[in-house]
């Protein structure tokens, strides 16, 4: 199974704003393919965020759907994928 790390900067005023949309997209995200997301942030106020999806089984039908869902945000993110070693 992988797991799905994306991040991007957001302006630190923009953070509270951009909890309600995110909430919105791990929403849609977990309705389509039944993956979790997770939402933090550097402690440094540096306004680094990231996404985090685990345990997902079906690659391309998660991709598709989180591009979808995640199309609104207006944010340059950046997308790693990873598996247990």
């Amino acid at each position: 199974m992988t797991s799905y790390y994306v991040y991007y900067r957001v302006e630190p005023a923009r953070l509270e704003a951009l909890r309600a949309a995110v909430n919105d997209l791990f929403a849609a995200v977990e309705k389509a393919s039944g993956v979790h997301g997770r939402w933090m942030r550097r402690p440094d106020g540096s306004g680094t965020c990231m996404e985090i999806y685990e345990d997902v089984r079906d690659e391309a039908a998660f991709e598709a759907v989180l591009e979808r869902a995640s199309s609104g945000l207006g944010l340059e993110r950046h997308i790693e994928r990873f598996v247990r070693a």
